[in-house]
């Protein structure tokens, strides 16, 4: 039961991690003229922490599949709840002053704060919510 939780959770992740690549790809203006050296920036807001959430290596792997690397290509700017979500409004409000690319919230707290910080900017906030059964 708990491997059929994990696998499901994992592949939202990757999902997540696939439709930030196609947002990237799609979304960024000329990006064929762009050199070589273009980074991209995602800022993620997680409500876990590094060592607790194990679909960070999934998220890491789905990106490399559609040819991002991080410290390559991409930088992801990672910004950790530790259990609880008082400190999303900040979180959000700092990668939108990083002038990150895209936004990956992965729970409707996130999600909120991150709509909120980006009323006045580019920056597009993506609402990953995982909902794992238990069956």
């Amino acid at each position: 039961m708990v491997d059929r939780m994990v696998f499901r959770l994992a592949t939202k992740i990757a999902l997540a991690a696939a439709l930030t690549a196609i947002f990237l790809s799609v979304t960024i203006p000329d990006v064929s003229g762009q050199s070589q050296g273009r980074t991209y920036r995602v800022g993620v807001l997680l409500f876990s922490t590094p060592t607790a959430d194990p679909n960070m290596p999934v998220f890491r792997e789905a990106l490399r599949a559609a040819g991002y690397v991080e410290g390559r290509n991409i930088a992801i700017e990672w910004r950790w709840g530790h259990g609880t979500t008082e400190r999303f409004p900040e979180f959000a409000d700092e990668v939108v002053r990083l002038n990150v690319d895209v936004i990956l919230a992965a729970n409707t707290a996130a999600g909120l704060a991150a709509q909120k910080a980006t009323k006045t900017t580019q920056q597009f906030p993506c609402r990953c919510q995982y909902w794992p059964r238990f069956a």
